[in-house]
């Protein structure tokens, strides 16, 4: 069985992970297969909005703790050859998602801890079930968030706050991520997919070209001076204007109609 489900609902793939006996705990084989699927879904025109999710009750539990007990995969004592090659820069999944223009949605149904947690802290949008809990524990395991957590949770919640949360490591509820800005929305899990694939489907049939662009510059904007970021912005919009896109904005606007955008 695959560790990876691929499950595509028109322009929205979801890839959910697939070890649901072990609340999809990661294992170095799932995260070759993560990050080979989510340049897979990057290169895809058709893939206009990736979600990923867990099977069963969890999001992601984290690396598998008995692969890595084990001496075994990247958390093993094989780190310091084998292991390390997965966190090369060209085959790290958080770096290929930090990397990707398509957006990505993170669709947090159960509890996320670990590698999860900042698996969904590299996505653009969290949305997250009332059922669902966060699991900072690092400083408990005597670890660091090691794929991406201490660049984003400064950054997306301040640096006092960042510290409040992974080295006091307790659980955040749905609500209390909602309302420290770390989840976009929490939702009732009796209307969480429905949600996720309104917000997919909404997010899919705007224009493709611009979504990208504005992930883009949004990247970029993070390390670029106000002034160097507002010319890059206008050579964007520029050659946005130049797409067919673009004229079927301008037309369905003028017309009243929806648009039908179709990425050119």
């Amino acid at each position: 069985m695959s560790e990876i489900i691929i499950d595509d609902r028109g322009p929205v793939r979801w890839l959910k992970l697939n070890r649901p006996e072990v609340m999809n705990a990661i294992t170095s084989e799932m995260l070759q297969q993560l990050n080979d699927e989510l340049k897979a879904a990057d290169d895809n025109a058709a893939v206009r909005v990736l979600v990923i999710t867990g099977e069963g009750r969890g999001f992601c539990s984290g690396l598998d703790l008995k692969q890595a007990a084990a001496g075994e995969g990247i958390g093993g004592a094989g780190l310091a050859n084998a292991g390390a090659r997965h966190y090369s820069t060209r085959e790290i999944c958080t770096v290929t998602l930090q990397r990707m223009d398509t957006p990505v949605i993170a669709a947090i149904n159960g509890p996320a801890a670990g590698y999860g947690l900042d698996l969904s802290l590299g996505c653009d949008i969290r949305l997250m079930s009332d059922a669902a809990i966060l699991m900072p524990g690092f400083a408990r395991m005597g670890v660091v968030p090691e794929s991406g957590g201490t660049w984003y949770l400064p950054r997306l919640l301040g640096w006092a706050k960042a510290c409040e949360i992974s080295m006091l490591g307790d659980n955040l509820s749905a609500e209390q991520a909602e309302g420290y800005g770390l989840v976009n929305k929490a939702v009732p899990a009796a209307e969480f997919e429905a949600t996720v694939d309104d917000w997919a489907n909404r997010i899919a049939a705007n224009a493709p070209l611009a979504i990208q662009e504005m992930k883009r510059l949004f990247r970029h904007g993070l390390t670029q001076d106000f002034e160097s970021h507002s010319h890059h912005v206008l050579m964007s919009v520029l050659n946005l204007f130049k797409s067919e896109d673009f004229k079927e904005g301008v037309q369905s606007f003028v017309q009243r109609k929806p648009p039908v955008f179709k990425g050119r």
